[in-house]
């Protein structure tokens, strides 16, 4: 159940498969070869016969990387992962901290000289540029090869061939056809003939269709160029579209995967293509062409991040579906002799209360249910093998989502286990002060995430507490859970904009102990005039989309300002409010105990 879209390596296959690359490499005149997580689409998601990372080294995590030199293999991972990694890797393979550690200066640092190899389908014009600029007074060459681990994985997945389906116009808020002219209107206003589309989500929000290629996503692979007349090319195997051919109509042709090369090397005009998204492989073809090349982002980012009126409705009740069967799982939990359950029976219970939803499409990501110690692994996903019991004094990390017709939903409570410590309740508390902090904010328009992040960490600064991911990413309408160029990051630069749907995720992990977060999805919206304020400037702020509640019992009250007091409660009295029609009367009378107002004089 829980490995069935996962590829896998054991620590003791490590060794092997390092050196059978090692000998492909000689094979091919190789001193080095880069190993990324990524596909030919360059999403975030990959599919089995993609992930050659998890094949090579056994790291499962959704971001990272591998180079590959004579002497050393170095995995690269961020602070989100620098646990897992040590737990996943056998000792032939040397974890690197990034991106406190680039790759290029540390390929210099480990290589004098030599050639490097890259699949040139999985790395983008920006990285290789990068790494280029990092190399360049060495005397070290990157070389795009076919990628020798295909060579070498004999039992390799084949390409998914899910069907494709069309995403209707009401839910979409908008038709494909108005989003082809509308899109096409800003390419001719920039003089532009054409732009090559390769993000799988780009293409689902273009076309208004859905697919099934990427666990938990709702993707299609294929290839897309949209045209300055707003028709678009699609390339994408056919047995794939047979349900969405009237949907795509004739202003959308369809090609065979295989003919999109030589297509890109017939274009003329001025092509668009996005250094971030936009493979070498692409580059190359375009630049046979007789096309000049303009360097901008794939247009469909900004209006996918910019959600319409529609999706928005559309999020807010999947939302409200989801949380009454949080609600539902909780109500259970609460009820159980939970030093009987483990950490697979929770993840197995929460998903047949969506389930009995009876609109849950598909899980929005493999749940992480962490508990002591596993809850300090960020993005842990258990297993037979490291499936924990619960214990007494247990914090457990539960964080689920959901994937619906009408939206895509992700959701973090960390629940205690019996007693917990009172420094655990303690840093809870801090969590809980950053995220609340968030979703009170008003911003002036321009406001990044990056400028907004520190807020969801202050409190736990202050104590000399910090924690390794960013507080929140960008989230799709029925879409990825992940979802770009918005978040809640230092490194984010994107302006947050009315209509844009990001996580709240402060958290704290302490390694071989316990994890905390708590998570709700916002979205970005209008600000109404303050009374008696001067309006001279507009404001934007956050609106919760997540409604459940927050375990009262981890509170220590005293810790809470009267505006944050005054937030919780009214966030509990909105949940109550919003969940209750749509429970049965014993699942009302444990919510409203639930979300029963806390108070300083409690305390």
């Amino acid at each position: 159940m829980f490995q069935d879209f996962v590829v896998t390596a054991r620590p003791e296959q490590g060794p092997a498969r390092l050196t059978a690359l090692r000998a492909q490499m000689a094979a091919e005149g190789l001193d080095g070869f880069l190993v990324p997580r990524a596909d030919a689409h360059q999403g975030e998601y990959v599919a089995p016969r993609d992930d050659r990372l998890a094949w090579l080294t056994g790291f499962t995590g959704s971001a990272g990387f591998c180079v590959v030199l004579k002497d050393v293999a170095g995995v690269f991972v961020d602070g989100r992962y620098r646990t897992q990694v040590k737990e996943q890797v056998a000792n032939c393979f040397t974890p690197v901290d990034w991106p406190e550690v680039l790759p290029g200066p540390w390929i210099v640092e480990n290589l004098d000289t030599g050639h490097v190899g890259f699949d040139p389908w999985l790395y983008t014009v920006g990285q290789l540029e990068a790494l280029h600029k990092a190399t360049e007074d060495h005397m070290i060459t990157f070389v795009p090869v076919n990628n020798p681990i295909d060579a070498i994985w004999d039992d390799q997945p084949g390409a998914p061939m899910a069907a494709v389906k069309s995403h209707p116009t009401q839910v979409a808020g908008e038709s494909h056809g108005d989003k082809r002219s509308r899109l096409a209107a800003d390419l001719n206003a920039h003089g532009e003939t054409a732009a090559v589309i390769t993000l799988p989500d780009s293409i689902a929000w273009l076309l208004n269709i859905r697919g099934a290629d990427i666990p938990r996503n709702p993707l299609a692979h294929g290839f897309a160029v949209l045209n300055s007349d707003s028709s678009v090319d699609l390339f994408m195997a056919e047995q794939k579209l047979t349900d969405v051919r009237n949907h795509l109509g004739e202003a959308v042709r369809v090609h065979a995967p295989d003919a999109f090369i030589p297509y890109l090397t017939q274009l003329s005009g001025t092509v668009r293509l996005d250094k971030s998204s936009a493979p070498i492989a692409v580059q190359a073809a375009v630049m046979q062409s007789d096309a000049d090349i303009s360097y901008s982002q794939d247009p469909c980012v900004m209006p996918k991040a910019r959600k319409n009126a529609s999706e928005i409705a559309g999020m807010a009740e999947a939302h409200l579906r989801d949380g009454a069967a949080v609600v539902n799982f909780l109500s259970w939990f609460d009820a159980q002799e939970k030093t009987a359950l483990s950490e697979i029976d929770v993840v197995t219970k929460l998903e047949e209360y969506r389930r009995a939803t009876n609109a849950l499409l598909e899980i929005s990501f493999d749940t992480i249910a962490g508990a002591g110690p596993n809850g300090a692994i960020m993005h842990y996903r258990v297993t037979e093998e490291t499936n924990r019991p619960l214990q007494n004094g247990d914090l457990m990390v539960l964080d689920s989502g959901g994937q619906y017709a009408d939206g895509t939903t992700d959701i973090t409570r960390t629940l205690p286990i019996g007693n917990v410590s009172e420094d655990a309740k303690i840093a809870f508390t801090r969590v809980l002060q950053g995220m609340i902090a968030v979703s009170r904010m008003r911003f002036p328009k321009g406001v990044a995430g990056s400028h907004i992040e520190a807020i969801g960490r202050l409190p736990l600064w202050m104590a000399g507490q910090d924690f390794d991911h960013g507080l929140g990413h960008g989230v799709g309408a029925y879409l990825c859970v992940h979802e770009g160029p918005q978040r809640l990051s230092r490194v984010s630069d994107t302006p947050l904009e009315v209509g844009m749907i990001l996580s709240n995720e402060p958290g704290y992990y302490r390694p071989g102990a316990f994890g905390i977060r708590i998570e709700n999805l916002i979205v970005v919206e209008e600000a109404p005039a303050l009374p008696g304020g001067d309006d001279h400037r507009k404001m934007l702020q956050f609106r919760n989309l997540t409604f459940a509640p927050i375990d009262r019992d981890m509170v220590v009250v005293d810790l809470l300002n009267e505006a944050e007091l005054d937030w919780l409660n009214a966030y509990h009295a909105t949940c109550r409010q919003v969940l209750s029609p749509r429970l049965a009367p014993e699942q009302q009378m444990w919510l409203d105990a639930a979300c029963a107002a806390l108070s300083h004089s409690a305390a």
